[in-house]
């Protein structure tokens, strides 16, 4: 579907993707979605840790979202490819509206953590939905000559509220003295998000006959045979699950720097800081050669930022390690992002982003019930800088294993057919 553009002369390079209404309203979306769960990430982190005391705990938190979204992955996937996107997304958003609510009950019932986890496998259901329709919808809202600043200004968005999400969080936390009123911001934001999608006009995925090729798997089968999304997904899966401390940030704030819920909320924002601005750069000045050798270089960089922010014991320096962290895993998300939906043909990107989205899933909530765990096992910080190692490793092994990942140049030259 060819998406609504704005009479007038043709807009700057920079501000494109602005020119087209519903990709604005989509961004507002996403942006209250995406600040509603970081703040609720935080609130529950630091509740089930102050309950507990137990890094293992934690872990239980990635592994509850994991699952329900790897189990409903490729059927929410087959669902953006067969139904109307934007009706998915106005469920989607009214059901984490509700789960929000259910949060803040537990937070008012008493000490248990078992409700919240229980409420946690609802968001991984909800998220598992969310994520193929959010991803599939993106690219019918821009023409592909806007699509890699769509990327970016969206990229931009998401990182700010990844930033204000947890510092708000962790500020209304402690303000409080407890999780209630991060819970029901967090409700009010997956409102704001339900009336903006509301207010979008583009219908697309419904009715498409080539939407039933191949079925569920098709999306499964369509990675594996393209070496350079396999490659760029399957990096990113690996790297981050190995590299990934966000799980352990609550250890870090309380034990190991000895500070409050509020330098929790500045350490988990701190990734997006550094994405954020990275974003911006992208948006101002795009990538236009050797796309894929700098993706691999900036995820080695990530391990790096990763190591040193294993060893810190200063707030200051872990700061600055995680922005460097997220400005580095950023223009790896970038390059994936585009390299992803702009190989895909658009009656295959609900399933392929599903494929997606569950190498996300894998890396994030498989991600922190693997740093708990190991945190448990060999301790905090022997557990990051092993992970931070871990992904240098990774690098070095998909180099030479994707080689049609390593040498793409120009983004656009790998755009297929609709």
């Amino acid at each position: 579907m060819t998406p609504e553009t704005s009479p007038g002369p043709k807009p700057a390079t920079w501000r494109a993707a602005f020119a087209h209404r519903d990709f604005n309203f989509f961004q507002v979306a996403r942006l209250l979605s995406i600040l509603g769960i970081q703040m609720q990430s935080v609130a529950i982190g630091w509740q089930i840790y102050a309950i507990t005391g137990r890094p293992l705990d934690l872990a239980w938190v990635g592994l509850a979202q994991f699952v329900p979204a790897a189990g409903l992955s490729l059927v929410a996937g087959h669902a953006a490819d067969r139904f109307d996107r934007r009706g998915l997304l106005l469920a989607c958003h009214a059901a984490m509206a509700s789960l929000s609510l259910a949060l803040l009950l537990t937070a008012r019932s008493g000490s248990s953590v078992a409700p919240i986890y229980v409420v946690l496998i609802g968001i991984g259901v909800v998220r598992a939905l969310l994520g193929p329709a959010n991803q599939s919808t993106l690219p019918t809202l821009v023409p592909a000559a806007h699509f890699g600043n769509a990327i970016a200004w969206g990229s931009s968005f998401w990182q700010i509220a990844t930033v204000a999400g947890p510092m708000l969080g962790g500020v209304a936390y402690a303000a409080a003295g407890h999780a209630g009123w991060v819970y029901a911001t967090a409700a009010a934001c997956a409102v704001g998000a339900l009336t903006a999608v509301s207010a979008m006009r583009t219908r697309n995925g419904a009715t498409r006959p080539s939407a039933q090729r191949g079925g569920v798997w098709a999306g499964v089968i369509y990675v594996r045979e393209n070496p350079i999304v396999l490659g760029a997904m399957s990096l990113d899966l690996f790297a981050v699950l190995l590299g990934g401390a966000t799980a352990l940030l609550p250890i870090y704030a309380k034990s190991i720097l000895h500070l409050g819920p509020s330098a929790l909320g500045a350490l988990r924002g701190a990734p997006a800081i550094g994405a954020g601005l990275m974003a911006v750069v992208l948006a101002l000045r795009p990538i236009e050669r050797r796309a894929g050798a700098k993706m691999f270089f900036c995820v080695a960089l990530f391990g790096v930022a990763t190591i040193a922010f294993g060893l810190s014991r200063s707030f200051a320096l872990s700061l600055a390690m995680l922005i460097v962290a997220g400005a580095t895993d950023m223009i790896s998300v970038f390059v994936r992002s585009a390299l992803v939906q702009l190989a895909t043909p658009d009656a295959m990107r609900g399933r392929v982003s599903a494929v997606n989205m569950m190498f996300i899933g894998a890396s994030n909530e498989l991600g922190e019930f693997e740093s708990g765990l190991t945190a448990q096992w060999f301790g905090t910080t022997p557990a990051v800088v092993m992970g931070g190692l871990g992904t240098l490793v990774v690098v070095a092994v998909w180099a030479w294993r994707f080689p049609e990942l390593r040498k793409v140049d120009r983004l656009n030259d790998v755009v297929v057919e609709k």
